[in-house]
């Protein structure tokens, strides 16, 4: 079955509680952290990730757009993430390997998120230790942007990889994600699809979630 991982990013802070209320029908609640740096925008972070947890037991899957994550993955587990995902692009690939040790370490899952132009094939390394891959089909820092149906054929080898390896693994797409385009994700193998503002705007929610997930 296809995973929906809406994000937090699109809720309505004011009343954040009844929002993560009315997308409990998903698996997973995302959780889009910016440092301003490493995208030109800056979320929320650590504090609002206390309160969360406190109040949902939903799978937070929390997603740093950070640069050097290694400095900071330990504190998001202790926070309460369930999923750490951070960027290939963010740091060395020796300090990328740190920073996924550091989140087993923590008894949590890992990922490891890649932007649009870095090719699928430096994920591979990596692959094996992980519990997520992360494609994203926008460039990272802003929600509501168009779809790039130009990312699945690194969806597509991902998912090669994953199957022909026996890896268990998640294939996770972020960006521009509504049931259009939802379905060529789940066709080229992705099974978890994050999708914000297509969720949160919905006058439906759980409608629209069992929609994205065909």
């Amino acid at each position: 079955m296809t995973k929906i991982a809406p994000s937090i990013l699109s809720a309505d802070f004011t009343k954040l509680g009844q929002d993560i209320d009315s997308i409990k029908t998903a698996d997973y609640l995302h959780f889009d952290v910016m440092d301003g740096i490493f995208v030109p925008n800056i979320s929320i972070g650590i504090p609002v990730l206390e309160s969360v947890r406190k109040y949902t037991d939903m799978v937070l899957d929390v997603h740093l757009m950070i640069t050097e994550p290694v400095k900071y993955v330990e504190r998001f587990a202790d926070a309460g993430a369930d999923i750490v995902v951070f960027h290939l692009e963010a740091d060395t690939p020796e300090n990328i390997a740190l920073a996924v040790q550091k989140v087993k370490a923590k008894g949590k899952k890992v990922g490891i998120s890649i932007k649009p132009k870095t090719p699928a094939e430096e994920l591979i390394p990596y692959m094996k230790d992980l519990d997520l891959a992360l494609v994203m089909t926008v460039e990272p820092g802003f929600g509501g942007q168009k779809f790039m149906a130009d990312m699945m054929p690194k969806v597509e080898l991902l998912r090669k990889y994953i199957d022909e390896n026996g890896l268990d693994c998640e294939l996770e797409v972020d960006g521009g994600v509504n049931p259009e385009t939802a379905a060529v994700c789940r066709a080229a193998g992705a099974n978890v699809l994050v999708a914000g503002s297509d969720v949160f705007k919905a006058a439906d929610r759980a409608a629209r979630i069992k929609s994205l997930r065909g």
